[in-house]
């Protein structure tokens, strides 16, 4: 099958896809219906040509054109501006605002998301997983990233909804800590680790200890190792994973004051445009540069949400001035690098203070 004709088959699929969804739609809101169907399939394509892309993650690329020539982003800003249309006309359809709040997370307009998530909860507010969404616009669409009090109600109201919403535990926690409630966070995220696989727990362990013990309390009791392996016995090896880096300075670079050899460098993988959080960090001291080290998910600080499972991520590294992970005035990065996942193995070199493009992979 041509890549045309691929396409254009994935598309009548989301379309039909779109209509089961919004079957019920049909007869009272004739409008939202067509729109919804039209929408889901084009935000779809739209989606798949920015992730799947590679060339498109880069930063300043244009997104490519549409297929034969057409203009796919042209005509999802038209589906998403017809489906905003017909909100305007027949606002009491949470379905609807839900959907125009996705569609702007994913057009990185966090504000105008924040808002639709609140015409959606107005008509559903009892919806867990809208709750967590509408939390985490409101912190992406604030300069600092910080959830505010309106974001910390919302999450408070979907753990007492669905109290196994590891989601809104997670960011509960992560609400906490920013407020200086060490104590609280790390009581939020004590309880997600009955929830999570080994490899998510022991990370979570790491942000529960550095919470329990900013809060003047001991980490928690070691977990029990498992027993040795008899001789002879085959082991499974687990699958090759991670992204592998390393992070050097610029000859250049000259430290500011306060930087000496136990200034802190945190080497990050986020998700393009997505949550303020990290999806893998490390922590390194200036004075161990130059490093060599993998980012995976043992090092992954979100339970719900793992390096592995991810199709592509950007790395960095930060010279933090205040040795906080969140950035602040003062601090130096290095460029961002885009890398498509599963990583070949190729190693990203990520280098702090250079004013000509520090970031190369080799």
């Amino acid at each position: 099958m041509s890549p045309l004709a691929a396409t254009v088959v994935g598309l009548v699929l989301a379309a039909m896809a779109a209509a089961c969804v919004a079957w019920p739609l049909r007869r009272s809101a004739g409008r939202l219906f067509v729109a919804l169907v039209l929408i889901v399939p084009l935000l779809a394509l739209t989606l798949y040509r920015i992730t799947g892309t590679p060339a498109a993650l880069q930063p300043g690329a244009t997104l490519p054109r549409g297929i034969e020539g057409g203009a796919a982003p042209a005509s999802a800003a038209e589906a998403i501006a017809a489906l905003q249309a017909e909100l305007t006309r027949n606002p009491a359809q949470a379905e609807g605002w839900a959907l125009l709040a996705r569609a702007q997370v994913a057009q990185g307009d966090a504000d105008a998301a924040s808002e639709s998530f609140t015409r959606a909860l107005a008509l559903t507010p009892d919806d867990p997983v809208l709750l967590v969404e509408a939390a985490l616009a409101r912190a992406q669409a604030d300069e600092t990233r910080r959830f505010d009090d309106p974001a910390l109600a919302m999450l408070r109201r979907a753990l007492a909804i669905d109290s196994r919403s590891q989601r809104a535990r997670w960011f509960l926690g992560v609400a906490l800590r920013q407020r200086g409630d060490d104590a609280g966070a790390a009581a939020a995220w004590e309880r997600l680790l009955p929830e999570v696989d080994a490899a998510t727990a022991g990370s979570l362990r790491q942000q529960i200890d550095i919470a329990r013990i900013a809060a003047g309390q001991p980490a928690l009791p070691a977990v029990a190792t498992a027993p040795p392996v008899p001789p002879g016995t085959a082991v499974m090896a687990p699958p090759a994973a991670g992204i592998r880096l390393r992070v050097t300075l610029d000859p250049a670079f000259v430290a500011g004051p306060g930087m000496d050899d136990d200034a802190t460098v945190f080497v990050l993988a986020r998700i393009p445009g997505g949550p303020p959080m990290p999806v893998a960090a490390e922590r390194l001291r200036l004075g161990d540069l130059p490093a060599s080290l993998v980012l995976d998910d043992g090092d992954s600080p979100m339970p719900t949400r793992r390096l592995s499972e991810l199709r592509a991520v950007e790395v960095l590294a930060r010279l933090s001035a205040s040795g906080t992970a969140t950035r602040q005035a003062g601090d130096v990065e290095s460029d961002a690098v885009q890398v498509t996942l599963p990583a070949t193995g190729a190693v990203v070199e990520l280098v702090i203070g250079t004013r000509d493009g520090g970031a190369r992979q080799r």
